[in-house]
């Protein structure tokens, strides 16, 4: 059962309850009110009898009363005397303008009836409790009983010893009137119900509008794995909230839908590459083994030459396969980042070039500047970035290596900026934008030893600690790095704003030639 027609069957149950309630409570009010008129009919009626005395016939009063009483021994001939006053002792007791003339009857104490008027075929009922009544036990009491298949209201009224007087009256237009009570409510709810059906069913179709245009967006998305379709709040209520936060979850998803494409596209191409790039080496290494295992008379001089090439090949394929480990690791979160020295990266970065490169003078000029992030990886940048320096410098040129904390100009907001610059013979411009590619390498860098890849890294790990960095074209000859990293604090106490240095630690500028 769809939602809409939930809607619809509920909002008619609970319009049916409300009518049955209704109904329920009409009728009984109504019951009961023209039961309530019945009763006080004959309550009147005995009124009346206790006042015989006021009869207009006062002159037989006195002898009405005794008969009635049984105080006289003519009683029962007064009763059966026809048209004597006797006769008409109970007619005496007329209805008020507003009341039904019904019947009435006089009953002893053994339960005979002394007397009735009204229909001659209709004896009110005497039971026990009437009997009783009689006999001076008891209360009054109202009953409803059916004689001749007239519904009557009786009432049981002690008169004097041994004496009963029972006036009834026909419910014959009560019953009627509240026949015609219960067939117009059971009309009135039937349509009642059918109305609340249609309104609500109406009300549903307009309510769940939103909701039918929401399932109609989210079907199109799963049917056809497009992500642009948005769906126009239609106000602030649940229904307007929820179709912002479906917009919202279909910006996200195609967020992410776009970056996994992006980096499945990085992906196939790091393949690519990476294959391309193996696939010179592989096949110059498999060709000197294939000569190696096949020339058993070479001269040891060429043998010495060829296995001097295989080694050199193998330390290509490691370099270029280490490389490959490091890109592939550094598209993963930064896990376990922790505020790191990066002038104390920097420095440990220096030691290293200069024991690979002892005949390269390495210059630095270090402010003291502290950044969150993953110290390993932020030293292969810096390695990288010091190796293809030195790999292009003259012999004897220096490098020179600054780490220093940078201000907006008229802000006290900065950041740590990284520059190596060599002396070299410069990038031409239209490599500029394309060294930090992978597997890019300009037509200076094709002769000399590399995999193309370490630029790419210092790329990659910059980015990953929200920094950028760029190539330049050095004043005087050279190229110079630029690396920058807002999220960097200095720690030289001269500097506004600056990150207090850990105790013990020196925070002033480190200046190695």
């Amino acid at each position: 059962m769809s939602f809409r027609r939930r809607i619809t069957f509920a909002s008619a149950a609970a319009v049916a309850v409300a009518v049955l309630l209704a109904s329920v409570l009409v009728y009984v009010l109504t019951s009961n009110e023209l039961h309530g008129q019945v009763d006080a009919q004959l309550h009147n009626r005995v009124d009346n009898l206790r006042l015989i005395e006021h009869h207009p016939a006062r002159r037989h009063s006195d002898k009405l009363l005794d008969a009635l009483q049984g105080k006289t021994s003519s009683s029962q001939q007064l009763f059966e005397s026809g048209p004597e006053p006797g006769a008409n002792a109970l007619r005496n007791v007329l209805p008020r303008p507003n009341q039904v003339r019904g019947y009435q009857q006089l009953v002893n104490g053994s339960g005979a009836v002394l007397f009735r008027s009204g229909a001659k075929d209709v004896t009110l009922p005497v039971d026990a409790r009437t009997r009783a009544l009689a006999n001076g036990k008891g209360e009054s009491f109202f009953r409803d009983a059916r004689v001749n298949g007239i519904h009557l209201r009786i009432l049981a009224e002690y008169f004097a010893p041994g004496r009963v007087v029972q006036f009834a009256q026909p419910l014959t237009e009560v019953d009627e009137l509240l026949s015609h009570l219960r067939l117009i409510l059971v009309l009135l709810g039937l349509g009642g119900i059918a109305l609340a059906a249609l309104l609500g069913r109406l009300v549903a179709r307009a309510a769940m509008l939103p909701v039918k245009r929401l399932t109609q967006a989210a079907e199109h998305v799963a049917e056809t794995q497009d992500l642009s379709g948005r769906i126009s709040p239609t106000g602030e209520d649940e229904i307007g909230r929820l179709a912002v936060s479906f917009n919202a979850m279909l910006d996200a998803l195609e967020r992410s839908m776009s970056a996994l494409d992006a980096s499945v596209h990085a992906q196939r191409q790091l393949v690519a590459d990476a294959s391309h790039e193996l696939r010179t080496p592989v096949t110059s290494l498999r060709t000197n083994i294939e000569i190696l295992q096949h020339a058993g008379d070479m001269d040891v001089s060429e043998r010495e030459l060829l296995l001097g090439d295989v080694v050199d090949q193998i330390e290509e394929l490691t370099l270029l396969m280490n490389d490959l480990i490091d890109l592939a690791r550094g598209e993963e979160q930064n896990v376990g980042a922790e505020d790191v020295r990066l002038d104390m990266v920097v420095g440990d970065a220096v030691e290293r070039a200069r024991r690979n490169s002892p005949t390269t003078p390495l210059q630095t000029t270090l402010q003291p500047v502290l950044l969150s992030g993953v110290a390993p990886r932020l030293e292969r940048a810096v390695v990288n970035l010091i190796d293809n320096a030195v790999k292009y410098s003259p012999e004897g040129e220096p490098v020179e290596i600054v780490l220093a904390y940078r201000r907006l100009r008229g802000s006290s907001i900065g950041g740590g900026e990284l520059t190596v610059r060599d002396h070299g013979p410069g990038i031409p411009a239209e490599d500029i934008p394309h060294v930090f590619d992978r597997f890019y390498r300009g037509a200076e860098a094709r002769g000399r030893p590399g995999s193309g890849l370490g630029l790419a890294i210092v790329r990659q790990v910059v980015g990953q600690h929200g920094g950028t960095v760029a190539a330049e074209s050095a004043p005087g000859g050279g190229t110079l790095m630029r690396v920058k990293l807002p999220g960097a604090e200095s720690l030289d106490p001269g500097d506004a704003g600056g990150a207090t240095p850990p105790a013990g630690a020196n925070a002033s500028p480190r200046v190695h030639a």
